[in-house]
């Protein structure tokens, strides 16, 4: 794909004296960096670029420091092997403690925005009546949300597509309606997409409305300055307030710190890391947590994964990567069964399906063989909202960093049986020949009865059933109680007053849907109260 057919905003920008971005990167730092401002902000995903555009339209001095890569257009060739190392958390290889589950997160300018697929839900109403009447939300009532989803639906024109599904997708559609599951088409965040399918790898097109090319940039052309390359090692604190922000400057593979130190002073800081690295900041830190609740309730969407052989062309690694879902199964279950669960068709890239696809030596290869012919449907757990899911609990390692321990209850696994049940059937309803559940003792089964005999006895347990998920939120848990939860609703840490946490981080369950839009809603009202709060106040540095 050549630059002069698409080019590249992010480069031109950079390279327009006009603009004036102030970027620094950090892994060619010569010395150390010292900065004071009005808001510092610690990641630039979802929850970061929006909070960085509302700040700096309210004509604040804003800094915003991620720990990746400043990467675009002309730097996503859609292949896996560089999108990986480059753009995600631990080269796409980020697992639990236990290695049961793998975790894809984004850790690039414009974070998982720069790599997900696209896929755009409100907060499920369901989701929002739980969180006030547990967790003592009520500013989060599907009413007093919407007004803020609309705002962002519009900024980064999240819309029905209008493109028909790609095979992948529609085998999902056909399979549920022959079984009368309903279903529905996704709103995706793009604005003249080419429909390509790599939107897992970076959008070579600009047509993903990610943080890369709306909020950042605009917040850039208002003055904004961009650190990316840096890790943020502490938060120096005392008496109830952050004092300083420290970070390091990466070596030049980006992976270790390097020797200079970016220092910053900031009349509030604003935590939007993600769900395993804010915790981790916070514990390293050493901030108060007197009820011991930082860290804990974070949740995934644990998801299953079932693999299907069908006799035409799938080619699931071409065409938008997700456009249909059934919700049938999400509430429903939830109350009086196993948990409830969404159904999505991921995208099949080669690399992607090598390291999910089962067996090994000839085995393996046949299946790779099959991939123009794979269908794939997979199942999002809906965790928290029952005494026995509680999520699981981010510590540090030796070296500081994020670890999450994952132990999934006996009532979680029985969601995934009913998971791996459900996409079988609908797969051959939908035609598939062979369906392969994704499960160490799994054979290919060519019928549904075999299909669920054999699911109905296999043994659920972790590394043998293939888990994955690409969705971390919790950890830093919002609510109306301080002896439970971190953060108040506001997104202002209950013992730290210039803290805040605007990210998924900040949910006191997962959401049950694919939470970008869920964190654009929430980031953009707290982000407008902030800068109303820090308008009435006189600078002042701790």
């Amino acid at each position: 794909m050549s630059q002069s057919i698409v080019p590249d905003p992010i480069k031109i920008a950079l390279n327009d004296r006009a603009r004036d971005w102030k970027v620094i990167d950090g892994t060619r730092l010569t010395g150390d960096v010292n900065i004071e401002c009005d808001v510092v902000i610690v990641g630039s995903g979802a929850g970061g670029g929006v909070t960085a555009e509302v700040l700096t339209q309210a004509g604040l001095k804003v800094l915003m420091i991620e720990e990746g890569p400043f990467k675009s257009s002309t730097d996503f060739r859609m292949r896996e092997r560089d999108a990986y190392p480059q753009l995600y958390q631990e080269s796409a290889g980020r697992q639990t403690k236990d290695k049961g589950i793998t975790i894809l997160q984004g850790r690039a300018v414009g974070g998982s925005t720069t790599v997900n697929w696209t896929s755009s839900f409100r907060t499920p109403p369901a989701t929002l009546q739980h969180w006030e009447k547990v967790w003592g939300l009520a500013d989060y009532s599907e009413a007093r949300m919407a007004p803020w989803f609309e705002k962002m639906e519009a900024r980064l024109s999240i819309t029905p597509w209008p493109v028909a599904p790609n095979e992948n997708n529609d085998i999902l559609r056909r399979g549920c309606e022959k079984l009368g599951i309903p279903s529905a088409a996704i709103r995706r965040n793009v604005k003249g997409c080419w429909n390509l399918g790599y939107c897992g790898m970076g959008c070579p097109t600009n047509a993903k409305q990610s943080m890369l090319v709306t909020t950042i940039p605009d917040s850039l052309d208002r003055g904004l300055t961009l650190i990316h390359g840096a890790r943020v090692d502490k938060l120096g604190h005392r008496y109830g307030r952050i004092t300083s922000v420290s970070a390091s400057g990466m070596n030049s593979d980006g992976v270790v710190p390097g020797p200079w130190k970016i220092r910053v002073r900031a009349r509030h800081v604003v935590l939007a890391g993600g769900a395993i690295n804010n915790p981790a900041l916070m514990l390293r830190s050493g901030l108060p947590n007197p009820h011991g609740t930082l860290g804990k309730r974070t949740f995934l969407h644990p998801s299953s994964v079932c693999a299907a052989v069908m006799d035409q062309k799938v080619e699931a690694y071409s065409g938008a990567p997700q456009t249909i879902y059934s919700d049938h199964y999400l509430d429903t279950l939830a109350h009086d069964g196993p948990m409830g669960f969404k159904l999505e068709a991921p995208p099949i890239h080669p690399i992607l399906a090598g390291i999910t696809l089962p067996g090994f030596g000839a085995e393996h290869a046949g299946w790779m063989k099959r991939l123009p012919n794979l269908h794939v449907a997979i199942a999002l757990m809906r965790d928290g909202f029952h005494p026995r899911s509680v999520g699981g609990t981010v510590s540090i390692r030796n070296d500081g960093s994020g670890l999450l321990d994952y132990p999934i209850d006996r009532y979680v696994w029985e969601g995934i049986r009913q998971s791996l049940l459900v996409m079988a059937e609908i797969q051959f309803a939908a035609g598939a020949k062979i369906v392969m559940p994704l499960h160490e003792d799994a054979k290919p089964y060519r019928s549904w009865a075999d299909a669920r005999r054999a699911i109905e006895a296999m043994p659920m347990k972790t590394l043998r059933t293939r888990v994955a998920s690409a969705h971390v939120m919790g950890g830093c848990t919002m609510g109306a109680d301080p002896r439970v939860s971190v953060i108040g609703g506001d997104g202002r840490h209950h013992q730290i007053e210039n803290l805040w946490v605007f990210d998924g981080s900040a949910f006191p369950t997962s959401i049950g849907a694919n939470p970008q839009l869920s964190i654009y809603g929430m980031a953009a009202r707290n982000a407008d109260r902030l800068a109303k709060l820090l308008s009435k106040v006189q600078p002042a540095f701790a």
